[in-house]
């Protein structure tokens, strides 16, 4: 039985307007709870913000949506869905895959496309491996959604049963490099379905197969990107949890968390004291354990996932040979997360991820203009450079970057730059970020499931975390999940579906009085 506050709960405060937040306030909604939002920034998104620079509108977070029917289930708690304020446009491809040796490959999430695709790649019998993966992909995903995704957890204990058995069948806990490579022989093929470890922060001949159910988001289920950017799902819910009775506050930091013994009275900011029984905490896991005045003790030291350099440059032209999504591979590919998760060196030969959302929405962009979002990933600052190396060190490698790829065929990109924005390690680190990074902490074997930083401390009665750092863990549907999770241990309920309606009409009516 997953534990649930105990006492008063009609009134939840949840810090944090990012995707977490936004998700568990909505379920709270739909479960009759009043509830309360408080933002340090000035509009919604977190992590999934938006920057505008001289026309261009720049998602500074996540650049795809995945598993929406995991953000459709927030919506719907409130009596609304997904599509009924967000246009989702599924990307075909949704990656295009750039070799060193100058093969390409579209990843096509549709069946017979990518089947067709692999045999023109690399010949029928990798297709017919390919037939072989994308099973066991869904297999691996259908043994994890319910039972491990979105799931609580008090105790390893609560892992034991026949889903466990399932999932070790499938070999859910050998390595994942290992699990593609039964499936596919040539080393290009298998790079398109193990980069996502990088979102884990785990090399994948070190990290769990289980967690190919990644894998599987990216390249079978869809992937979509919405009409506006990114940063138009955290606006679509903030609008749908104020229209359902949320209050809301932009432009207030959490500055301290009042506290009668083991309960949470109020939330305080410099502006106000807001009362409330219970409160969702959504920050990073440092921000969070200060304001609780408790770190909780763990065995072994965190550990967190590589951090990453993100160019945005908005240019005056663009180049026909990118997609959407386009992953320029280097040739070396062991050793490069040798560097970013071990040696704590910069790439020598980088593996980049270009990202151009004006191929799919040219609105986002003045007119005749392109928007480009360079991703670099980077040691973290605990292993590699420290965020006042990057003051200097951000700019020279910037230039490297584009040099790079101006190498690989993007010629005359330093010179098309007209608006950029470039981010290293020491702005995560100035956002709070521990580690310097976004990706929180690694998922390791002991920093998975019930291993995780769970969304309960010791010492206080009636906070629930939501985000990253914790349950399930890092990515789009996990975050959207984690606010799902945190909003059960303070209703009790599980699913969907709206419930005591009348009673938020009624809290919508008080939130304006």
């Amino acid at each position: 039985m997953t534990r649930t506050l105990t006492g008063p709960t009609g009134h939840v405060v949840v810090v944090g307007a990012g995707l977490a937040g936004l998700a568990a306030a909505l379920h709270l909604l739909g479960a009759g709870r009043r509830v309360t939002i408080v933002e340090r920034d000035n509009g919604p998104g977190g992590r999934a913000g938006r920057l505008v620079r001289g026309g261009y509108h720049i998602d500074t977070g996540p650049t795809v949506l995945t598993m929406p029917e995991i953000a459709d289930e927030a919506f719907a708690a409130v009596g609304t869905s997904l599509r009924e304020h967000i246009e989702l446009i599924e990307l075909h491809p949704a990656y295009r895959a750039a070799f060193a040796d100058g093969g390409t490959l579209d990843v096509h999430t549709d069946p017979e496309a990518m089947e067709a695709e692999v045999e023109r790649f690399a010949g029928p019998a990798e297709a017919a491996g390919y037939r072989r993966l994308r099973h066991w992909l869904t297999e691996l995903y259908r043994a994890q959604r319910h039972r491990f995704l979105d799931a609580d957890f008090d105790s390893p204990r609560q892992l034991l049963g026949p889903d466990l058995l399932r999932l070790a069948a499938l070999g859910g806990f050998g390595r994942w490099e290992n699990g593609v490579a039964r499936h596919l022989r040539d080393e290009r093929l298998r790079r398109v379905f193990t980069f996502q470890a990088l979102y884990a922060g785990v090399p994948p001949t070190r990290a769990l197969a289980a967690y190919a159910v990644i894998a599987y988001m990216d390249t079978v289920a869809g992937v979509y990107f919405p009409r506006g950017g990114m940063h138009a799902l955290p606006r679509a819910m903030a609008e749908a949890a104020q229209r359902a009775g949320a209050a809301v506050h932009y432009g207030r930091p959490v500055t301290a968390l009042e506290r009668s013994g083991e309960r949470i009275t109020a939330v305080l900011t410099a502006e106000q004291r807001i009362p409330c029984d219970a409160v969702v905490l959504t920050p990073d896991l440092p921000v969070t354990y200060r304001l609780l005045g408790r770190t909780p003790r763990r065995p072994l030291q965190l550990r967190h996932a590589p951090s990453a350099v993100v160019l945005h440059a908005g240019c005056d032209r663009t180049w026909p040979q990118l997609a959407h999504h386009t992953l320029s591979f280097g040739s070396s590919w062991r050793r490069t997360f040798e560097q970013l998760t071990r040696t704590g060196e910069l790439m020598s030969d980088p593996s980049l991820l270009i990202t151009r959302p004006t191929a799919t929405d040219p609105a986002l962009a003045p007119p005749g203009r392109h928007l480009h979002y360079i991703l670099a990933p980077c040691p973290h600052t605990g292993i590699g450079p420290g965020p006042a190396d990057w003051h200097d060190l951000g700019p020279r490698y910037r230039d490297a970057l584009l040099g790079e790829l101006e190498h690989r065929g993007l010629d005359g990109l330093a010179a098309a730059i007209e608006e950029e924005c470039l981010i290293t390690p020491a702005d995560w680190t100035a956002q709070g970020h521990a580690a310097g990074t976004p990706f929180s902490a690694a998922h390791t074997f002991t920093q998975t499931g019930p291993f995780r930083p769970r969304n309960l401390v010791r010492g206080t009665t009636n906070a629930v975390l939501a985000g990253c750092g914790t349950t399930p863990g890092v990515g789009v549907p996990p975050v959207l999940l984690s606010g799902k999770l945190a909003a059960t241990r303070i209703t009790g309920t599980h699913d969907g579906t709206p419930r005591h309606r009348t009673r938020t009409r009624n809290h919508a009516r008080e939130s304006r009085t």
